[in-house]
C-alpha cells in the first residue's frame, strides 16, 4: 500500500508535515458593491453580482457577522468586492478578528500603521496597453508606487492572450518594484475581442509561465504543476468544471454525488445574508473558468489521488505550499 511516508524522502516529508497541520478553512466576502475601476471581464460586475444585495453599512453588524464566521470555523477571510479599500472600517473589522487577505486594485494604499501585516493581493491585467484597454488606466503605475518593497503584498497577474511574449517584461517590472507575483489566466467573462484563449495560446503561455518560474524564483510564487493544470484544465485523468469545482458555496451545493470540496466554504454578498454560487461568477460557464484559486483548491482537496507516485505527491505539496504562501500561512 502506498502511503505518504513511503513515497517521500526526509526533506519532502518535512515539507508535507508543515502544510498538513494548517487546516485552512476559507470563505470569501464581498466587502462592498462599489469599485473605483470598471474592468472589462471583471466577473463581479459582468454577472450582476453588484446588484443582488444592498450593502450593509452598520459596522456593528459587520463585526457581529465576522464573529459568527469565526465561530463557524473560518480561519481565512478573503476580502474582495468591488474594491475593499473603499471601506477601510469593514476591512479593519475582519483584520482585528480573523486572519485576512485583501484583494485590491492597489489604487488606494492601505495604511500600514493600521494594517501592518495584512496580506494584499494587487490585481494586474497585463502591460500598460492591456491595462488601459481593459481597465481604463495603467493601474500598475499607481499600485507599484503605493506598495513598492512591501513584504506583505504581491501582484496577482491575470495574463491575457495578448500578453504572449510580453510576460517577461511585466515580471521584471514587478521584481524591480521589490514585490512578488502569482499568475493566473483571464476568463474573459465579457467576451472582449482577442482575449479568449485558444489551445495553441494556452500551450505557449504555459511555456512562458514555466520559464518565468525558472528565471525569477525569488519573485514568482508558483509551480509547474499549477501551470499545467491552469492551462489544460486537467488534473491527472480529470477535467475541471462544475462537477469537479471545490469552491461552490456549501449551502447552495446541490451536486450529487458531491466532489471533494472546501469544507464549509461560503461566498457572502455585502448584505451579510445573500450567498453567491461560487468563488467567482454566477453566470460563468465553468468549463471556461481559469480562476487560479479555484484550480489550486481543486488540487488541494484531492490529496488522495496524488498518493500514487513520489512525483505526483510532490506536485500536490508544491501547490499546497503555494496557496499557503499566498495567504500568509507559511513565509515566502
Amino acid at each position: 500500500m502506498k502511503t505518504v511516508s513511503s513515497l517521500l524522502d526526509a526533506e519532502w516529508h518535512e515539507r508535507y508535515k508543515r502544510i498538513s497541520k494548517l487546516n485552512i478553512r476559507s470563505s470569501i466576502y464581498d466587502v462592498t458593491n462599489r469599485c473605483n475601476l470598471r474592468c472589462k471581464g471583471c466577473f463581479f460586475f459582468s454577472s450582476g453580482e453588484d446588484k443582488v444585495a444592498a450593502e450593509e453599512t452598520d459596522i456593528r453588524k459587520w463585526e457581529a457577522f465576522i464573529d459568527r464566521e469565526k465561530e463557524r470555523g473560518v480561519n481565512l477571510a478573503i476580502l474582495i468586492g468591488g474594491e475593499p479599500t473603499l471601506c477601510m472600517d469593514r476591512v479593519e473589522a475582519f483584520y482585528k478578528r480573523l486572519p485576512s487577505f485583501c484583494a485590491t486594485n492597489g489604487l488606494i494604499k492601505l495604511d500600514r500603521d493600521r494594517f501592518p501585516d495584512l496580506m494584499v493581493g494587487i490585481s494586474l491585467w497585463g502591460d500598460e496597453e492591456d491595462e488601459k484597454l481593459l481597465r481604463g488606466k495603467d493601474a500598475f503605475a499607481i499600485s507599484s508606487k503605493n506598495y513598492a518593497g512591501d513584504p506583505n503584498a504581491y501582484y496577482l497577474y491575470t495574463i491575457t492572450p495578448r500578453q504572449l511574449g510580453k510576460t517577461d517584461r511585466v515580471i521584471r517590472k514587478i521584481r524591480d518594484a521589490g514585490l512578488k507575483v502569482h499568475m493566473q489566466l483571464l476568463s474573459n467573462d465579457e467576451g472582449v475581442d482577442g482575449f479568449s484563449w485558444q489551445p495553441d495560446e494556452l500551450a505557449a503561455i504555459r511555456d512562458e509561465m514555466d520559464d518565468a518560474l525558472a528565471r525569477y524564483p525569488d519573485t514568482v510564487i508558483s509551480s509547474r504543476y499549477y501551470h499545467e493544470i491552469i492551462t489544460t484544465g486537467r488534473m491527472l485523468d480529470r477535467t475541471f468544471g462544475w462537477r469537479e469545482c471545490p469552491s461552490v458555496t456549501e449551502p447552495l451545493d446541490t451536486r450529487d454525488p458531491k466532489p471533494r470540496r472546501l469544507i464549509h466554504f461560503i461566498r457572502w454578498a455585502s448584505d451579510l445574508k445573500t450567498m453567491h454560487r461560487c468563488c467567482t461568477s454566477e453566470t460563468r460557464d465553468c468549463s471556461t473558468c481559469k480562476d487560479g484559486a479555484a484550480h489550486m483548491s481543486w488540487v488541494m482537496v484531492n490529496k488522495r489521488v496524488h498518493i500514487r507516485t513520489a512525483k505526483e505527491l510532490q506536485n500536490w505539496i508544491e501547490v499546497y505550499e503555494m496557496f499557503a504562501k499566498l495567504y500568509q500561512f507559511i513565509p515566502w
